[in-house]
């Protein structure tokens, strides 16, 4: 099967703009992969004047959330570093029957959420508002602030755009599928905690992955 990959545009971001930046990306990625009926919701940023869609997901929500804890921690590990996060999407398929495991999943579309994170000695919580003194101006900071606004819409329209374009490579979904599963997958290091750890989540409604077809 075909698969198809989408880079989306680096962004330039502090280590307390990770959550927020990271949720509305990934959340708005998931929700124009969610089939059959859902309940979404609106979600207005902290930082930032945007608002992108949830799934309205508890499971989902809870998912993305570890995911980000996961990578925050790596990012203080490895400071100054440019990093991805791939979400991909597969059908799980059989293979030949034999005594091992007969599943076996093909990929059909990626995307790669691409961060490049200023180092800061600290944080602030992710529920404060509060920035780090980087020795920029207010105006610096401003201006900063604003352009990230606008990269992140840009990457925002970059996930519709590329929905709505590509979507020969979609697989048939049999009825009662809420969601194709999916995974995320974290930076990788030699001397990180959790190396290539994928943190994976097969979100379906009902039944075994195997139903998609």
């Amino acid at each position: 099967m075909n698969c198809e990959v989408c880079q989306l545009k680096e962004l330039e971001v502090e280590s307390f703009e990770i959550r927020e930046v990271l949720r509305c990306i990934l959340h708005t990625i998931v929700f124009h992969r969610a089939l059959g009926l859902i309940r979404p919701k609106d979600i207005d940023l902290e930082l930032f004047d945007i608002t992108y869609v949830q799934c309205g997901e508890i499971e989902v929500e809870k998912k993305i959330d570890e995911t980000i804890e996961h990578f925050i921690s790596w990012i203080d590990k490895h400071p100054n570093k440019k990093s991805q996060i791939c979400v991909s999407f597969y059908e799980v398929k059989s293979k030949q029957p034999s005594w091992f495991n007969n599943k076996q999943r093909s990929y059909w579309e990626q995307w790669y959420v691409n961060l490049n994170v200023l180092h800061q000695t600290k944080s602030p919580s992710h529920h404060s508002k509060l920035v780090m003194d980087t020795g920029e101006t207010s105006e610096e900071r401003s201006s900063r602030r604003t352009m990230l606004e606008q990269s992140l819409q840009e990457v925002l329209f970059q996930i519709i755009k590329f929905v709505n374009e590509k979507k020969d490579h979609v697989p048939p979904i049999n009825d009662g599928v809420i969601y194709c599963p999916f995974e995320i997958t974290m930076p990788s290091s030699s001397d990180s905690t959790f190396g290539m750890d994928i943190f994976k989540r097969m979100l379906h409604s009902g039944g075994h992955p195997s139903m998609l077809s």
